[in-house]
């Protein structure tokens, strides 16, 4: 039987977002070894982002209930987004689509990852957004725009990978490895 993962990040507690896009396949590995590595992960997704993986693949790996909308509650007496915003220390947002992106640079907080934001502090909390769609949604000049705010606004922009697409495009867009996440994830935590 193989050693168990030393949990060098025990305790430290993560949100991971997921908005609609094929690599959201890539975050289920990312929440998994965050897990192992002993981080407390809690997963919120946009109803999107259900199509590519469901919620109870994040459950199983987290250990946790996902938060899938912005009314739903475990436990009514619950601000679930305030709670979730003031227990965070790093979220990551991965993939981060073109649609999330335009909703934090124009600050809407319509779906539960946005609204989850909305209320973090980021002069205490790190947000580590991972944008990932097809080449040219990236090259958009209002998806740029939308980079620089954001980057203006505080949150830690990832640069996308280039590479072959899902949509048989190649260039950049690509969610960079799981590996790479999980890296950025505990540089953060351990500068936090």
């Amino acid at each position: 039987m193989a050693d168990a993962p030393t949990p060098d990040l025990a305790g430290r507690r993560v949100l991971v977002g997921v908005t609609g896009g094929i690599a959201a396949y890539k975050t289920a590995t990312v929440v998994s070894r965050l897990s192992q590595r002993g981080c407390d992960v809690r997963v919120a997704m946009t109803e999107a982002a259900a199509k590519f993986v469901t919620p109870l693949t994040f459950e199983a790996l987290s250990g946790h209930p996902v938060v899938t909308g912005i009314w739903g509650h475990h436990d009514p007496g619950d601000v679930q987004h305030i709670n979730l915003a003031d227990r965070t220390e790093v979220a990551l947002i991965a993939p981060c689509s073109m649609d999330c992106l335009a909703r934090l640079a124009h600050g809407h907080a319509s779906d539960p990852v946005t609204l989850i934001l909305s209320a973090i502090d980021r002069t205490n909390t790190t947000v580590l957004l991972a944008p990932s769609m097809n080449s040219v949604m990236l090259a958009q000049p209002t998806t740029q725009r939308n980079l620089a705010q954001l980057r203006d606004d505080g949150y830690h922009v990832l640069d996308a990978e280039s590479g072959w697409q899902a949509c048989r495009h190649v260039g950049p867009g690509r969610l960079p490895e799981p590996e790479t996440l999980i890296e950025v994830v505990a540089e953060a935590l351990h500068r936090g």
